[in-house]
């Protein structure tokens, strides 16, 4: 099979970091975020237009300076199981925390997911940056990055040997012999490690795709290492041609060096195309969009957000960065590293700082249809991606990419004509991961 495309959905909602004026385009109720018919609306036409998956974002933590979606959103997993009855084959992938949470509880309800939607679920790994979370859930401060992706990791591995409590054949169900399981196919963890001990085994059986997919988003050394030992789709970070391709290599090398196959591991990048009926009409849309949600109080605030959610207003504006290098360890570490270096470099004020942070950068995928299309496959081509999670502000511009450009992907062979299975793991060529137990007794078929 030849090597295509994939492209899932980042629906924004009334809008988040970066997109701080989207809730007053009158195309927007302002109650987007927690309407449940806007997220099943969005699913459908990207499940009309055969994209992968659908993608919820989510985090743990607010104040009164976050962007307009985090103030007001609903859960992902609540709100992907009400998607999951509306749709048949577009996949569900949610974001939950492997800092806050427990193995057992979580593991059970994306197992339910799964099983909800007849095996579409998907998990994105976050170790989670904001630090204010640490305060809703009993603890004082938030772990430091050494502990929280130890943390993930063994998360992530007693969360699939739940999944594999039950053998595939667990349940005969037979009514004449009176047994419904067969209990030599029903097995307990036993785990105890360094973070976690949990006995098992899980109340819930496997779904037709085995296990829910594992995604993850790091970009750090320690993010790069988790998802190049784990997860099997990621979210990254995109920027230049170059930089995507360094990414893109660097992850496929990795993923190799731990015995996986390449193939097996399908890079996303974040993609916003802006598409119009030129390229000179989608340029000017470009800006625009820019100019609507350039507000420098919101800047700040998005600022202080890699810095665990620091308050930069209390400094003189006018004055040098100040020294909050010691904040990065427990924020976001890899962005609040490559600004405090820049502003050191540059010898940069906060104000500026600030400004540079959300200053306008064009993105490659903005043009009349064939444009951005050209664009996709040269990335593509280039070695840049897998797949591309899509991002448009509203429903209208989501439209204009289905109707005008996934066309002329697929009559370029780029992208699929119909799904190639009902479940996320055979769409994203994906195989089916072998119950342990099974494999252990020798019972696996070709």
């Amino acid at each position: 099979m030849s090597r295509t495309i994939h492209l899932a959905l980042h629906p924004y909602g009334v809008g988040g970091p970066g997109q701080h004026g989207l809730w007053k385009d009158p195309r927007v109720a302002k109650n987007a975020s927690i309407d449940i018919n806007y997220y099943i609306r969005q699913a459908q036409a990207a499940e009309h237009a055969l994209f992968d998956a659908l993608f919820i974002v989510d985090s743990q933590f607010i104040n009164a300076t976050y962007p307009a979606h985090y103030l007001n959103r609903l859960e992902p997993l609540t709100l992907l199981s009400a998607v999951a009855t509306h749709t048949r084959h577009i996949g569900l992938v949610g974001t939950a925390s492997s800092t806050y949470n427990s193995p057992f509880n979580l593991a059970r309800r994306f197992a339910s997911l799964d099983h909800i939607s007849g095996g579409r679920a998907g998990w994105n790994v976050v170790t989670s940056f904001d630090t204010g979370a640490s305060r809703n859930f009993g603890l004082e401060e938030h772990l430091d990055y050494t502990t929280r992706y130890g943390r993930a990791l063994e998360f992530v591995e007693v969360a699939r040997g739940l999944w594999d409590s039950y053998e595939d054949d667990a349940f005969p169900a037979d009514v004449e012999r009176g047994v419904f399981l067969d209990p030599a196919k029903l097995h307990e963890l036993g785990h105890e490690g360094e973070h976690f001990k949990v006995v098992g085994p899980l109340n819930l059986s496997r779904s037709p795709q085995g296990q829910p997919v594992i995604f993850q988003a790091g970009v750090s050394e320690e993010g790069r290492d988790l998802a190049a030992r784990v997860a099997e789709g990621i979210y990254a970070p995109g920027g230049s041609l170059e930089q995507a391709q360094e990414y893109y290599a660097d992850i496929k090398r990795r993923t190799a060096s731990y015995g996986r196959a390449p193939e097996h591991i399908k890079i996303f990048i974040h993609g916003g195309p802006v598409v119009a009926a030129t390229d000179e009409a989608a340029r000017r849309r470009e800006r625009e969009i820019f100019e609507e949600d350039n507000d420098f109080e919101r800047n700040l605030a998005l600022l202080g957000r890699s810095f665990g959610a620091y308050d930069f207003s209390v400094h003189d504006l006018d004055a040098p960065f100040p020294d909050v290098a010691h904040l990065a360890e427990k924020g976001g570490r890899t962005g609040a590293t490559k600004i405090i270096t820049r502003a050191r470099e540059e010898n940069l004020t906060l104000r500026q700082v600030a400004w540079s942070v959300s200053e306008f950068r064009r993105s490659p995928f903005v043009g009349a249809p064939e444009t951005v299309a050209d664009t996709i496959e040269r990335w593509f081509d280039a070695g840049t991606f897998d797949g591309i999670n899509l991002a448009f502000r509203t429903e209208d511009e989501l439209n204009l990419f289905v109707d005008g450009v996934v066309p002329i992907l697929q009559k370029r062979g780029l992208f699929r004509t119909e799904y190639e299975a009902d479940t996320l793991r055979g769409n994203l060529g994906l195989p089916v991961p072998v119950n342990r137990h099974t494999a252990a007794a020798g019972h696996v078929h070709a």
